[in-house]
C-alpha cells in the first residue's frame, strides 16, 4: 500500500497513537479522556483491528489539533506500553515518542485487596511501579501484574 492509499485518512496536524494492541484501544480512548467530547479540538479517528507484525492486531487514534503531555502519555504504560505516538504537523511526522513507565501511579489502578482503603474510603489510589509488570499499592503493599490491573 503506497502513501496515498490509507485505510484512515490523514490528519494535518495532531497526534497518532500507533501500535495499541487492538483489545486495549478503547482504554486508551478512556484514559485521554477522547471518549468526551467536549475535550476534543478537533477529529479524533479511531481505528481497530488493523494488521500489526510488532502486535497482531492493533489499533491506532488519530486526534487532530492536540499534541498530549508527557504526563499524559505516560498514562498509557498502564494499558499499551509499546505505544507510539507520532507528532504530526502539515501533514508529516515530526517527532516520535514512546510511552515510558512512570514510577508512580496516581488514581488510574483500582487496587484488588478488598480490605485496602482505597476500596473503603473516597480516596485516590497510589501506586508504586516496580517494573513493567508490577506495581504495588501504596496503602496495603499488595502488588498487582499490570496486564490484571483494573482502571478506576
Amino acid at each position: 500500500m503506497n502513501k496515498n492509499e490509507r485505510l484512515v485518512a490523514a490528519i494535518k496536524n495532531g497526534t497518532v497513537i500507533d501500535h495499541i494492541p487492538a483489545d486495549k484501544t478503547f482504554q486508551v480512548v478512556y484514559l485521554l479522556g477522547l471518549d468526551k467530547t467536549e475535550k476534543a479540538e478537533g477529529t479524533v479517528t479511531i481505528g481497530i483491528n488493523f494488521a500489526s507484525n510488532k502486535v497482531g492486531l492493533k489499533g491506532i487514534i488519530k486526534v487532530e489539533n492536540r499534541i498530549f503531555t508527557d504526563e499524559e502519555i505516560s498514562r498509557l504504560s498502564v494499558v499499551a506500553p509499546n505505544v507510539v505516538l507520532n507528532i504530526i504537523k502539515e501533514y508529516e511526522v515530526v517527532e516520535k515518542k514512546t510511552v515510558n513507565m512512570p514510577e508512580h501511579l496516581y488514581g488510574l489502578v483500582k487496587c484488588n485487596n478488598p480490605k485496602c482503603i482505597t476500596n473503603n474510603e473516597p480516596m485516590k489510589t497510589v501506586f508504586h511501579v516496580i517494573d513493567a509488570d508490577t506495581v504495588k499499592c501504596h496503602y496495603c503493599e499488595k502488588e498487582q501484574k499490570t496486564n490484571k490491573v483494573q482502571l478506576c
